[in-house]
This record gives C-alpha cells, structure tokens and sequence, in this order.
C-alpha cells in the first residue's frame, strides 16, 4: 500500500516511528487521489511499541473495516 511506504519513508530520520499501523476515514464528499491525506495521528509516548499499540489501538472494543483491494469492505467488530 502507497500510504504505508510513505509513512515508512517519511518517518526515516524523524524524532517518531512508523508502527505498521495504518488507518483511514472513508470519504463521503469529495475526490481521493494519489497523495491526498485522509487522516494523520502524532501522538508522544513513552511506551514500547507493542504495548503502545495494544494501549490505543487493541483495546478489544473496536469497531473497523478492513478493506480489499477491490473497494469492499468487511465490518471487523472486535
């Protein structure tokens, strides 16, 4: 996915990591192309990676869509 390689690169010499955690909002008005950024999220932390992950993002009461490469999209309810 270009936005992975992208947040890979961009945080290479930065004073924050690239996770492997990707997210976006699903547009409902306008056009989306290459380039256009649909969310961004910074936040300081001193915890390790992993725990930060599982502290903010694998908290169990997620509510996500994961979607294919075709444009669909399955509801993942954790």
């Amino acid at each position: 996915m270009l936005a992975e390689q992208e947040a890979e690169e961009y945080s290479e010499g930065q004073n924050f990591e690239y996770l492997g955690l990707a997210q976006s909002y699903r547009l409902v008005e306008g056009e989306i192309g290459q380039g256009t950024e649909v969310f961004s999220l910074l936040r300081d932390s001193d915890l390790e990676s992993s725990e930060y992950l599982d502290t903010f993002f694998d908290t169990g009461s997620e509510r996500q869509e994961v979607a294919d490469t075709a444009g669909a999209s399955d509801e993942v309810v954790s």
